[in-house]
């Protein structure tokens, strides 16, 4: 119930993003194209480390998220790695966006959004794994990651039907700036109007 909600209301964020930057064009482009394509490839980077991070989660929570405790992997490195990772990518689309308002945005409102899902996570773990989740909870940051933690095994089984589709969803970051893309070309084609400039 949780993750639907998390979900419905990130699409419907994530909507509304693009709909203020299809109308919108940067207004840094008018001071030259250094801080426009600095921008843009800081995006590009940071999505780049977000969808390959998000890969690695789902390497190892694919199909086992309910049941069993992950603390291997990303997950010995902070307790929400999909989340940190998340982060980053969405950050990182900001940036594509060649603008400053658009990361910052996104940057607060994950601020007030997701620790509270993180929390109400956390509660349900506890239940499930009781001591097993406490000892973690002590072991292991719960968001920025600590790489000296880093714990992998030699060997991991992995269900690779539920991976499979768990690719998608970790290279939506990409898909993102694609439209972004899209959305330039619409502009400088005179067919999407550009109504205001952001900074």
């Amino acid at each position: 119930m949780i993750e639907k909600l998390r979900i419905h209301i990130s699409q419907i964020f994530i909507v509304a993003l693009f709909l203020i930057i299809a109308f919108s064009t940067s207004a840094w482009e008018r001071y030259g194209p250094i801080v426009s394509v600095t921008l843009f490839f800081l995006g590009i980077i940071m999505v780049g480390i977000a969808s390959l991070g998000r890969l690695w989660c789902s390497l190892y929570i694919a199909g086992y998220k309910t049941d069993r405790l992950i603390t291997q992997g990303p997950y010995s490195i902070c307790r929400n790695p999909l989340y940190f990772f998340s982060l980053i990518g969405a950050l990182g689309v900001g940036f594509a966006s060649e603008c400053f308002l658009i990361p910052f945005v996104i940057f607060i409102s994950f601020c007030a959004y997701y620790p509270l899902v993180i929390k109400k996570e956390e509660a349900e773990l506890l239940k499930l794994h009781k001591n097993e989740f406490e000892s973690y909870l002590r072991r292991v940051p719960k968001f920025f990651p600590k790489i000296s933690n880093l714990l992998e095994p030699e060997e991991y089984i992995v269900r690779p039907i539920i991976f499979r589709r768990h690719i998608f969803s970790a290279l939506w970051f990409i898909w993102l700036v694609g439209i972004l893309e899209v959305i330039e070309e619409l502009h400088e084609l005179r067919i999407l109007p550009v109504i205001f400039n952001i900074y």
